[in-house]
């Protein structure tokens, strides 16, 4: 692995949006000796897949994966992200999170969220979704939402369960559990990482099929607030 090296993988549909976000990317501030990589993966199979293919072909020991419609606005996000991750029991940072994984399994659901993400999902409408803020620098949580996970550690994304576009997410978090490290959300009171612009939809009808899968595989190991 190159220590000092970042990748940024995104699994890309739409040129316009990538352009975009990677337009963000390359205007952010490197620290000296470090080297920044984009890796566009087009006509993955699955959110899994193409985030696999791509881990597997990059040696950037830290990890950027984020979704193409995620404009990264935090410009000392590499400074930032190696600070956090000089604590080598961290795997993994998101910008929202859920403290405790909910019996359902899905994060938005849970007592206590954590992080901030500006929504922009048309035109002229811009939401601040603030959820709490740790009290220091960063909080661990159970769970990040995928339009924005950095790693520091290579593990498997499961390509085996997941193999469509949902909780693949989540199911990170919980591997990186398993192999004994923390997720954490860091703190964004003074300012925000990340806008995310997606398109206003209804949750797929294949949402619930994978959230079964999910709970199958971690409903045992979750540990849901009351």
């Amino acid at each position: 692995m190159n220590q000092k090296k970042c990748a940024f993988i995104t699994c890309v549909n739409d040129e316009d949006w990538y352009s975009e976000c990677a337009l963000y990317i390359r205007h952010l501030i490197i620290p000296n000796g470090f080297s920044v990589e984009l890796i566009p993966v087009r006509d993955a199979p699955s959110m899994t897949a193409g985030y696999q293919a791509a881990m597997l072909q990059s040696d950037a020991k830290y990890k950027i994966y984020l979704h193409q419609d995620t404009l990264v606005v935090n410009k000392n996000l590499v400074a930032d992200l190696l600070n956090i991750f000089s604590d080598p029991t961290i795997g993994a940072v998101g910008v929202i999170g859920c403290k405790n994984l909910p019996q359902s399994g899905v994060w938005w659901d849970g007592l206590r969220t954590y992080g901030r993400v500006l929504h922009a999902c048309e035109p002229e409408s811009v939401v601040d979704s603030h959820c709490s803020e740790p009290d220091g620098s960063f909080i661990d949580v159970e769970s990040v939402d995928g339009l924005f996970i950095a790693t520091q550690y290579d593990l498997t994304w499961r390509a085996d369960l997941f193999d469509g576009w949902h909780l693949y997410d989540t199911s990170l978090c919980m591997e990186m559990h398993r192999a004994g490290f923390r997720v954490v959300v860091p703190n964004q009171d003074d300012d925000f990482w990340c806008v995310h612009c997606p398109k206003e939809k209804p949750l797929a009808p294949t949402y619930k099929r994978y959230q079964k899968i999910f709970l199958r595989e971690y409903g045992r190991e979750l540990n849901p607030e009351v």
